[in-house]
C-alpha cells in the first residue's frame, strides 16, 4: 500500500520510531488543502497509550475544512540528534506515520486529552493548564 523506504539503511526499527514519536511534542500535520494543493501545518501534539496520536487545535479552519474533505493525512516528526565536533553533517531521526485522523466530539475525552498534551509539552504548568480547562467545562 505505501512504498518502502528508498534508503531503507536509514530506517529506524519499529521501537525506535515509537520512541521519537512518544517524546517529541511538535510535528507537521499534512493534509490535501484548498484546491487539492498540500497543506503542512506544525502542531503540538502526544501520543496516546492507546497508540493514536493527539493534536489540539481550534474548531474552524483550514486544517479543519481539509480534513472535513480528506481524512488521509501525514504526520511528520524530528528529533534533532547531538551533531558531531568539527562534523558538517546534522543528525535528525525522524518517523512519517501515514494514516487517518477525525476529530474527537467526546467533550469528556477532549479535555481528558488537552490535559495529557499539557503535561506533555509543560509539565512544569500543570496546575494553570489544569485550572484553564476546568473553565473550560
Amino acid at each position: 500500500m505505501f512504498r518502502k523506504m528508498r534508503r531503507f539503511k536509514q530506517q529506524l526499527e519499529d521501537s525506535d520510531a515509537l520512541e521519537v514519536l512518544k517524546n517529541g511534542h511538535r510535528g507537521t500535520l499534512s493534509l490535501i488543502g484548498d484546491d487539492g494543493y498540500p497543506y503542512g501545518v506544525p502542531i503540538n501534539y502526544f501520543l496516546g497509550e492507546d497508540g493514536h496520536i493527539y493534536m489540539h487545535c481550534a474548531a474552524a479552519g483550514h486544517k479543519i475544512d481539509a480534513l472535513k474533505k480528506c481524512d488521509k493525512v501525514s504526520f511528520t516528526v524530528l528529533e534533532d540528534q547531538p551533531k558531531e565536533e568539527g562534523d558538517f553533517a546534522l543528525y535528525v531521526k525522524s518517523v512519517i506515520v501515514f494514516g487517518r485522523i477525525s476529530m474527537v466530539e467526546d467533550r469528556e475525552k477532549v479535555l481528558k486529552s488537552a490535559m495529557s498534551l499539557a503535561d506533555h509539552i509543560y509539565p512544569d504548568q500543570k496546575e494553570f493548564y489544569k485550572g484553564d480547562l476546568e473553565r473550560n467545562r
